[in-house]
């Protein structure tokens, strides 16, 4: 348990802050998952076009933030 919020919410803000994103694990990881809904029978999707609108929302969300923090 947590015994103080505030303090934890500050150093996990810090460790973001100062960890850099390692693209190659990243996509890694993406592997691993479709690998594992491959073994489930859940990829790839009978409709790949279902959940399209959700997909555009979340490219818009984090294009949107990366050119603002990018300048």
């Amino acid at each position: 348990m947590i015994r103080n919020p505030e303090s934890w919410h500050k150093w996990e803000a810090e460790w973001e802050r100062k960890t850099p994103v390692d693209v190659e694990q990243n996509f890694k990881i993406i592997e691993l998952l479709i690998d594992q809904a491959r073994s489930v029978g859940k990829w790839p999707p009978k409709n790949p076009l279902e959940g399209i609108e959700v997909d555009i929302k979340i490219a818009k969300v984090v294009n949107g933030y990366v050119e603002k923090h990018s300048e």
